[in-house]
């Protein structure tokens, strides 16, 4: 994920460099020696990353804790900037359509920002100032992925480790389709109207107000179905009595403060909405749609933290030490085979491959072959005494394992459709679909200045809470 974002933070800064390059007769130096030091910055630190994201630093501790936190801000730095230099591209294009709206009793001062000298190619220039504005969610994306990776491994300096072999679980295709098909349904059709939504904004007052109305219906549809899913996998949950795994680990602990933090973001939004739409003398029709719009937002996220938390500290499911040592009698020309082979074998059939004989007991049930001895007859009549002993058992086993993999399968699909609705809902915000911009009733109430900067500060956490979401979801289907 963060060589993604890190391709396409390369990308951006090619475009600025581009930019300086017809616009390098009135552009200060710095604004073609940035994005130089930031490429080869980029470059350096995946390549770090990627080599020692996972160590644990026993030596000259000191000196790495400095380098590392250092790493760190100056991530959260360039991410700051990231957000503000979007924010002033954004911004006439909010006032534009503050206008469009008919709210002409807020104070719009408009500033495009645009160097005061010609282009040299004026093609490419539009290329790169319009390339530039859709980059920048990529990279503040980037930023904040880079310094919780880094964050971790400054924790990590110094840690005692047990030296155990993790198995690594991948992921699989298989048993998702339902929860791949829904998912990608929603996915489809937020692109559809995230593009409907940019064509229509700002066009017209109709084209504006009905482009929110389908924004707020399309998100109140997919944020209900995300409640629904996440509250069927936790009442699966709360009916499991496996137990929670309290050990220390850094990188699962910051996930849950991440998931809690960067939600507050989006938390702050929605109840500045709802306090705007309780508080407001007048409402256009569509600002109704952004009540329970707001609710579910609160909803759902708080649904989504509980369910991913509890995901995260599930230990894993062990074999049931009794389906072990369950002991498999086969009768076979007259001599009888004590096996005891592993309960994978057994399901899989790996013992009857591997000894050459069909086991008597098989998911309940009883087999033998004939035989021509008369004391081979006893000997199988006293065999299928015991075996009709331990056939109850083995049938109560195979029934909860069924129920258990039953459950599996539908957490797998949960997870694997919220995943796909947290990217679909990541789209919006990070490519200027913003309604908390554009429709007016917050600037009203609490002012334009004071709300535009609430916006610019919270947004950013709300849009990285729906990718690490996305990545603990995928680590969730992974795990379950």
């Amino acid at each position: 994920g963060i060589t993604l974002f890190a391709v396409i933070t390369l990308t951006l800064d090619s475009f600025k460099i581009g930019y300086y390059i017809d616009f390098s007769n009135c552009l200060s130096p710095t604004e073609g020696i940035f994005p130089v030091t930031h490429a080869v910055h980029t470059i350096l630190q995946v390549y770090f990353l990627w080599c020692h994201a996972k160590d644990v630093i026993q030596s000259f501790k000191t000196l790495e804790r400095f380098g590392v936190i250092h790493s760190v801000f100056t991530n959260l730095l360039l991410w700051t900037n990231g957000v503000l230099t979007e924010s002033k591209h954004q911004l006439n294009e909010h006032k534009e359509r503050l206008i469009t709206l008919g709210f002409g009793n807020i104070t719009i001062v408009l500033d495009d920002h645009a160097p005061q000298c010609n282009c040299t190619t004026t093609t490419l220039c539009s290329i790169f100032s319009q390339g530039i504005y859709y980059l920048y969610p990529f990279n503040i994306e980037y930023h904040i992925l880079a310094s919780t990776m880094l964050y971790v491994l400054w924790k990590n300096i110094g840690r005692k480790v047990e030296h155990h072999q993790q198995n690594k679980t991948p992921f699989k295709f298989h048993g998702i389709t339902v929860g791949m098909v829904f998912g990608l349904i929603v996915l489809t059709s937020t692109i559809a109207i995230v593009v409907v939504y940019l064509i229509q904004i700002g066009g017209s007052k109709i084209k504006s107000e009905l482009a929110l109305t389908m924004f707020y219906l399309h998100a109140i549809f997919v944020l209900a179905l995300m409640c629904t899913a996440g509250i069927v996998a936790l009442l699966i949950y709360r009916l499991e009595d496996r137990s929670l795994d309290n050990s220390k680990n850094p990188a699962r602990k910051l996930d849950a403060e991440l998931l809690v933090g960067t939600a507050a973001g989006s938390w702050l939004l929605s109840c500045g909405s709802i306090l705007a739409i309780i508080c407001a003398q007048s409402h256009p029709k569509y600002t109704w749609y952004n009540l329970p719009y707001s609710v579910l937002v609160i909803i759902e996220k708080y649904i989504q933290n509980l369910f991913i938390i509890e995901s995260i500290h599930r230990e894993q499911e062990k074999v049931n030490d009794d389906i072990k040592t369950l002991r498999i009698v086969t009768i076979s020309r007259g001599t009888t085979l004590p096996l005891t082979p592993l309960y994978k074998e057994i399901y899989n059939g790996r013992a009857a491959r591997d000894s050459g004989d069909i086991p008597c007991l098989f998911k309940g049930s009883i087999c033998g072959r004939e035989n021509d001895g008369a004391g081979v007859a006893k000997e199988e009549t006293s065999q299928e005494n015991s075996l009709v002993m331990h056939s109850a058992s083995d049938s109560s086993f195979c029934s909860r394992n069924s129920v258990t993999n039953n459950k599996r399968r539908i957490l797998k699909n949960i997870a694997a459709f919220l995943f796909l609705c947290n990217l679909s809902l990541w789209i919006p915000p990070a490519f200027g679909c913003r309604p908390e911009y554009d429709n007016g009733l917050e600037e009203i109430v609490f002012g334009f200045e004071p709300w535009i900067i609430v916006v610019n500060l919270a947004m950013p956490f709300s849009i990285f809470y729906r990718m690490h979401s996305a990545a603990s979801l995928f680590e969730v289907n992974c795990k379950t």
